[in-house]
């Protein structure tokens, strides 16, 4: 059981320290260089990107949740005698009050995770920074309906590369894995491009996802097989997937 110093009786947590939350639960690690460690998820509500294919939209397209307090996040994560906690979205790093959950969870003894997209790289304590450019696949298609006017598009095309971040967030963080979502052969280019303008990073750091929120089919592993092969990267399955389905809470 993991313990955690909490106010003394009487106290109360400062109106400030409120994260909004989209949710908060126990599960699998199904993705990265953790899968299948058992983990306490915190999942913050909001997001500065809007993949096509995000897989949480009731954190990003349509952000939903509640505002809680860092000190009650801390308890519930405390309860749950796992060790380690993964704080993902959305895009956690939009949020500035996540160094103080970060530094929180770091005083409970747990392993923590942090999952973004790669665009803003502010200071922040985890152990594993699991960084996931987005390719040009996740940019939203013109007359996608979550997107009548198109002004999504055009941000997330805008934003979802930022090297300035993605270098700080290599070189601040030796603990570190880039996961990129490939959903058609092409993406590879785009990936090693991508990795040729950057520096710090090692073929261990790299893994290579199936896109989807169902089971890839044989084809698509065995194209990502081969890549990783002929790369000496990580093939990375999504564990919670086979394991439970698109399903809200795992």
């Amino acid at each position: 059981m993991t313990h955690i110093m909490m106010p003394q009786s009487g106290q109360t947590p400062s109106p400030s320290r409120i994260l909004p939350i989209s949710e908060t639960f126990t599960s699998i690690q199904g993705e990265g260089k953790l899968t299948g460690v058992p983990s306490f998820f915190i999942r913050l509500s909001g997001c500065n990107l809007r993949c096509a294919w995000c897989d949480t939209p009731y954190a990003s397209w349509n952000p939903e949740g509640e505002p809680r307090s860092i000190d009650s996040i801390l308890r519930e994560a405390a309860s749950t005698g796992v060790s380690h906690c993964v704080v993902t979205g959305g895009e956690p790093l939009m949020f500035p009050l996540v160094a103080d959950l970060c530094e929180g969870l770091r005083g409970t003894g747990m392993h923590i995770t942090i999952e973004t997209a790669g665009t803003l790289a502010p200071e922040v304590t985890c152990d594993l920074m699991s960084i996931s450019p987005k390719l040009a696949n996740s940019t939203p298609a013109s007359g996608d309906v979550r997107d009548p006017s198109g002004a999504w598009r055009t941000r997330h095309e805008e934003r979802r590369i930022n090297l300035v971040a993605l270098q700080r967030l290599i070189h601040a963080h030796p603990g570190r894995q880039l996961k990129f979502v490939v959903a058609a052969y092409r993406d590879l280019a785009e990936i090693e491009a991508l990795l040729n303008a950057l520096n710090g990073w090692t073929n261990d750091d790299i893994l290579l996802m199936p896109e989807g929120v169902t089971p890839p089919t044989p084809q698509a592993k065995a194209m990502l097989v081969r890549a990783c092969l002929e790369r000496n990267w990580r093939y990375c399955p999504r564990l919670h997937i086979e394991l439970f389905g698109n399903t809200r809470g795992t």
